[in-house]
């Protein structure tokens, strides 16, 4: 069965009386409840020792799920390198909503990751722009949410690999809002929905996104390829 680690880094839950409200077991907790329907999940935190990514959990990880927000600063560098390195020997990786910022996304993309937002508490629609990739497989044409956070482009990000997703917002936006990218070995799967004081990870649609993206993302038995100084095959 796929291994699953969910990161949060468990901030907002603990100050916010809206947050706690919304997502009383933590967005982690809510997300390792659908997720624990159908994969073997875990989860881990900011304030964990080594965040909750040591070395044995990442290499028992087969896709980790992350969500930040106001700590991105205190992920320690040496646990960013670890997650990077893990995913391009074929970790899945999914980046959710305002983990657009956070140090490994930025690290894997080489861009500033920045957008434009906007808190209303306005709906959006979240038009699949790939029907045949497995990502949306069983979701349908939309995904319709009463309250969404509005992202807007530019969206400073490579080309992604892969455009899943488009979201339109009421104020006139538009958001690239599911890509996929390779890195190496590993699958990367960035997903818009998730602030914290609105109810996106109730949505069944949504939960299916995030299921049928940890199926896409998890590792292959692809072999890692080697590197550095090569001895030759054949005398020449």
């Amino acid at each position: 069965m796929i291994q699953v680690t969910v990161w949060n880094e468990y901030r907002h839950e603990k100050t916010d009386e809206e947050v706690q409200k919304m997502y009383p077991e933590g967005i982690h907790g809510q997300l390792a409840n659908f997720i624990g329907e159908e994969f073997t999940v875990r989860t881990a935190t900011l304030d964990e020792e080594e965040h909750g990514l040591t070395e044995e959990v990442l290499a028992e990880t087969d896709v980790l799920l992350w969500w930040g927000h106001v700590a991105h600063d205190e992920v320690q560098d040496e646990i960013v390198n670890r997650v990077h390195q893990r995913v391009l020997e074929g970790m899945g990786l999914i980046v959710l909503h305002s983990g657009h910022f956070s140090k490994i996304f930025k690290k894997l993309m080489g861009t500033s990751c920045d957008l434009k937002w906007r808190e209303d508490g306005k709906h959006c629609r979240i038009w699949n722009v790939n029907p045949s990739h497995p990502i949306v497989e069983g979701v349908g044409e939309m995904i319709e949410l009463e309250q969404e956070e509005m992202y807007g482009e530019h969206f400073d990000i490579p080309a992604p690999d892969e455009l899943v997703f488009v979201t339109w917002f009421p104020g006139g936006e538009v958001f690239r809002s599911g890509c996929t990218y390779r890195r190496g070995n590993g699958k990367v799967f960035y997903f818009q929905p998730g602030h914290e004081t609105y109810p996106s990870y109730y949505n069944e649609q949504v939960q299916k996104v995030i299921k049928n993206a940890i199926r896409w993302c998890a590792p292959t038995e692809n072999t890692y390829p080697t590197y550095g100084h090569y001895q030759a095959r054949e005398d020449v």
